[in-house]
């Protein structure tokens, strides 16, 4: 696929197919992200992919901490929170690294992590395959941070849901960039 065909043509693809992505595909979608720049060469990204029980663990984790902070919710509002990682058959969780130096900037950290994701996404289109982009409540929630290995002042830029999608997904024509930009010369 050329480069502005898959710009132009990524849409947000949030119904997807329960078959499993080979690993070899995942692994695609992971080397793409790490192509992504990052100031002094740091790789400041953390890819935790999951996928089979690993989501249903993660839901387990999710619907522990929506108890947690609503004390008396109803059971169906639990097992709804617990099915959230289950809408596709890959989740891929990008965090983003804590300046390990004085002279890496944490925002530099997250803006690479970042345009890691947005690899991912032009990844996955190229290959045909449909990706949502999530961030919410999930990418800030403690538990689930420690569920996944991060810290808990560490960000979670998104969570990449990732599939076959269940039908083509309707082209559309995004708004221009006439109005978001200020000419100096």
């Amino acid at each position: 696929m050329e480069l502005f065909e898959a710009l132009h043509g990524r849409t947000t693809v949030s119904k997807v197919k329960q078959d499993a992505l080979p690993r070899e595909t995942i692994e695609k979608l992971l080397s793409a992200a790490v192509q992504a720049p990052n100031h002094h060469k740091v790789r400041p990204w953390r890819f935790v992919v999951l996928t089979g029980n690993g989501r249903m663990k993660l839901g387990d984790v999710m619907a522990a901490s929506f108890a947690d902070r609503n004390p008396g919710a109803p059971a169906d509002g639990l097992d709804k929170t617990r099915a959230l990682p289950l809408r596709a058959p890959v989740v891929i969780a990008v965090g983003a690294d804590k300046p390990s130096e004085a002279r890496i900037i944490e925002e530099e950290n997250i803006a690479a992590a970042s345009a890691a994701c947005q690899n991912i996404l032009l990844a996955a289109h190229a290959l045909g395959l449909g990706a949502i982009w999530r961030t919410g409540e999930w990418a800030r929630d403690v538990k689930v941070k420690e569920f996944l290995g991060f810290a808990a002042d560490q960000h979670i830029v998104g969570f990449i849901y990732v599939g076959y999608p269940e039908s083509s997904p309707e082209p559309y024509t995004r708004v221009g960039f006439e109005d978001r930009v200020t000419w100096v010369e």
